[in-house]
């Protein structure tokens, strides 16, 4: 592993320890837990559309199949 230099508030270095310990690991395997879970998230919400988050309700509600790119359903819209 590459080491790294880390500054932190004494406050945070505190917590940091003490929630190490009550889980019984050192702080270095806590804040890399913390950071891997951290980046994934990044990750996972950089690169989801709305299409994708919403794909499970495609198909689940009745309607005409071509309501998407039917210009006659937008008719009258806003009046």
């Amino acid at each position: 592993m590459t080491p790294i230099s880390l500054k932190m508030p004494r406050q945070l270095a505190r917590e940091v320890t003490e929630a190490a310990r009550r889980r019984g690991v050192s702080r270095s395997a806590l804040i890399r837990e913390i950071l891997e879970a951290f980046l994934r998230s990044e990750r996972s919400t950089q690169h989801e559309s709305a299409l994708s988050q919403a794909a499970d309700l495609a198909g689940a509600f009745p309607g005409p199949e071509d309501l998407s790119v039917n210009p006659d359903y937008m008719r009258g819209f806003g009046r």
